[in-house]
């Protein structure tokens, strides 16, 4: 077929939605042989998909829900095969980087909102880690030689992390701006080249005044950026300053945050393809209790970033007093935390306040 026939940069295009492909086929279990001959295909199929030579993004819509309607059947694990559609989009993004389309505005982060399973799955292809969701699926003994994951090969990864500056760069000028800009700056961040933090602070200070501008406005994702990069690379200041002015006392400004969460974390439609989801929040939109168990599972223990989290799952729990006892298994979690916090210098005074409050409320219930 001539669709078999795959440039050497194949093995970037299908790596990811591939090393899935193996787990996915290890969790049932096969070996290639077994799964090939389950699926009435020959071996080499098999083994093309996942190694990346046949990339899976180059299979046609009906053949893949095909095959993964198929691999559920053979009792696939579920966990992995919800990842399917996000290691497809990180395989995408990852094909755009390493060879950029001639227009930005055809760029795939210009053209939706990643979620964070999407945003994982790049970060495994591009630092080795894997999302914490799969890493006792990823981790599980092999016999012989195997791969630890879908780690793109070294000249790849500096390859990406040049293409991505320069897509930045691009948007910025360019007029795309918004969401392209942001995106790419946000897989900037997972660059550990000597210059990274540097050419990050450049391509930030453009974005910079909108973090002094108070409660809910059409710059505020770009403060909200600013703000959490800034968390990432050990400035926890910006982004409670960004909680005090654009978020306290702004029900838009709560609302938007929420919203964003809820995208982020899959407590709602991923298919947003552009901000306006959060200029028109919608809380019939997201799952709340959902949305509370990820916000608790997720919860990152580091300066800035940590009373992002506590602030928004406070403000849930005013939204929605009843979650508590709709998802006792989140609030159990989310109780040990407050314990930890409390106890602990790592949150601001704003934080500490908030969780006084719910933690006063649970005693009083």
């Amino acid at each position: 077929m001539k669709g078999d026939t795959v440039s050497a940069k194949a093995p970037s295009i299908g790596l990811v939605s591939g090393y899935l492909l193996r787990l996915v086929r290890e969790s049932i279990p096969r070996t290639q042989e077994g799964l090939a001959e389950s699926l009435g295909l020959d071996v080499g199929t098999v083994q093309g998909w996942e190694s990346g030579r046949r990339p899976l993004p180059h299979l046609r819509t009906g053949d893949y829900l095909d095959l993964h309607r198929r691999l559920a059947l053979l009792g696939a694990d579920p966990l992995l095969l919800a990842h399917s559609g996000a290691a497809l989009d990180a395989d995408r993004v990852l094909a755009a980087v390493l060879d950029p389309p001639a227009e930005t505005g055809r760029h795939p982060l210009a053209g939706w909102v990643q979620p964070r399973d999407t945003a994982l799955l790049i970060a495994w292809a591009l630092r080795g880690t894997p999302p914490p969701a799969l890493a006792a699926r990823a981790s599980r003994p092999r016999r012989g030689p195997a791969r630890p994951g879908p780690l793109l090969p070294a000249a790849d990864r500096a390859r990406f992390f040049t293409n991505l500056r320069a897509t930045a760069e691009r948007a910025t000028a360019g007029g795309h701006g918004g969401l392209l800009h942001r995106q790419t700056l946000y897989l900037a961040s997972y660059d550990t080249a000597p210059d990274a933090a540097a050419w990050s602070e450049q391509a930030l200070r453009g974005m910079r005044p909108a973090l002094g501008r108070r409660g809910y406005g059409p710059r505020s994702i770009e403060a909200r950026t600013v703000a959490t990069v800034a968390a990432r690379q050990g400035d926890p200041d910006q982004l409670r300053h960004f909680i005090s002015t654009a978020l306290l006392d702004d029900e838009h400004g709560e609302l938007a945050n929420l919203a964003y969460w809820a995208l982020w974390l899959g407590a709602m439609p991923a298919d947003q393809s552009d901000d306006g989801f959060m200029h028109r929040p919608d809380p019939a939109s997201w799952d709340p209790i959902r949305l509370f168990r990820a916000l608790v599972s997720s919860f990152h223990l580091a300066p800035g970033t940590v009373d992002l989290y506590v602030h928004s799952i406070s403000t849930l729990l005013r939204l929605y007093p009843w979650l508590p006892h709709a998802a006792p298994d989140a609030d159990q979690a989310f109780g040990a935390f407050t314990v930890q916090l409390l106890d602990g210098a790592l949150i601001s005074p704003t934080s500490r306040r908030d969780l006084g409050r719910l933690r006063y409320g649970r005693a009083d219930g």
